[in-house]
């Protein structure tokens, strides 16, 4: 599945969600996506929940089309501060 179509499947399926999704680092198989997503649907949840928050957003997609997915998620206001420190 190409990064694009991952991303506009995040994004269509989790509240006001941004997600950048790429090939992953260090990886040579093209089945191995990172995904950084940045949404207000975080706020307050454990990391936990909110990955799976991500992984039901791409739904069958998982089991499916992808093999394997890297995520890192953000409140907005995580996010701001992130790229302020870069």
């Amino acid at each position: 599945m190409q990064p694009a179509t991952v991303e506009e499947i995040i994004e269509s399926n989790l509240e006001d969600a941004d997600a950048t999704v790429t090939h992953a680092r260090d990886e040579h198989d093209e089945d191995h996506l990172a995904a950084t997503v940045v949404s207000p649907v975080f706020e307050g949840l454990p990391l936990v929940q909110q990955h799976q928050a991500v992984y039901d957003a791409l739904g069958d997609h998982m089991t499916t089309d992808i093999h394997a997915l890297e995520v890192s998620t953000y409140t907005p206001e995580e996010y701001e501060d992130l790229e302020a420190d870069r």
